[in-house]
């Protein structure tokens, strides 16, 4: 495992973590979600499945989030996280271990990031694993609690405890991150994602839940999977629920990359 520090186009540090695989059957970017980071369990969870399958694995933290990449996570939008995963991607072009087509695999605002890159350049990407994905700002933000989004409107933050690191409180400029939000809907892009995709829910997320990754899964033409982990909430933490996921990811990689690459 190697860690180390590249620029993004805004000339902030981004951390990125490499591991390498020695007889190296692919490549996976994992990508985490907002105010998430590159340790995360359920982040290291999907990295750990590739990296089993013989993947070399790039996980990294995106800049405004509580990783170690530069910013402040007051001004975290999908477009400054979709712009480091394209930064990240861009300076990978030029390693040793670069091999396209690639694996991307996100969690949250990561996955509506690694949606969206595939649709923009999808001749780059072998296969899709958008994890309680975003889909649309729009249904996203109508999914939040009516009373919360008044409160949030009316101070101009939305202000919650991370439960990732304990002790933190996450302060995020509301309207910011709304106004960015609301240009976003991977649903207009659809036909591009031809590649196989797998999608995986809590039953219990009430922010991406699985309703919102049906209306997505519906829409796909390629190769599918969905799988919706029972009492699961939106970011995984229990033991049986990450074993499940890692589960899914294994047989899925069999499945589907593993036969692609040979």
């Amino acid at each position: 495992m190697e860690k180390l520090f590249i620029k993004n186009r805004k000339r902030e540090n981004i951390s990125v973590l490499i591991e390498r695989s020695e007889n190296q059957k692919g490549l996976a970017f994992v990508m985490h979600g907002l105010g998430g980071f590159k340790e995360q369990d359920h982040i290291t969870t999907f990295a750990n499945a590739f990296k089993e399958k013989g993947f070399t694995v790039i996980r990294f933290d995106t800049t405004n989030t509580l990783g170690e990449s530069g910013g402040k996570y007051e001004d975290a939008t999908i477009t400054n996280y979709y712009e480091d995963l394209e930064d990240v991607i861009k300076w990978a072009q030029e390693q040793e271990w670069y091999r396209e087509p690639f694996v991307l695999s996100g969690h949250s605002l990561g996955g509506i990031c690694t949606i969206l890159y595939t649709e923009k350049y999808p001749i780059k990407v072998l296969a899709l694993a958008p994890i309680s994905s975003v889909v649309s700002g729009q249904m996203t933000l109508d999914a939040e609690p009516k009373e919360r989004v008044a409160e949030w409107d009316k101070t101009g933050l939305k202000i919650s405890p991370s439960e990732s690191k304990p002790g933190v409180i996450k302060k995020l400029n509301w309207r910011q991150f709304v106004d960015d939000s609301l240009k976003y809907n991977v649903l207009e892009n659809t036909g591009k994602l031809t590649m196989p995709a797998l999608l995986i829910t809590g039953s219990e997320d009430h922010g991406t839940p699985y309703e919102h990754q049906k209306i997505f899964y519906d829409k796909l033409s390629g190769p599918k999977e969905i799988h919706k982990i029972n009492g699961a909430s939106h970011t995984f933490r229990a033991k049986e629920h990450l074993a499940e996921i890692k589960n899914i990811f294994l047989k899925w990689i069999d499945k589907y990359l593993l036969q692609v690459n040979k």
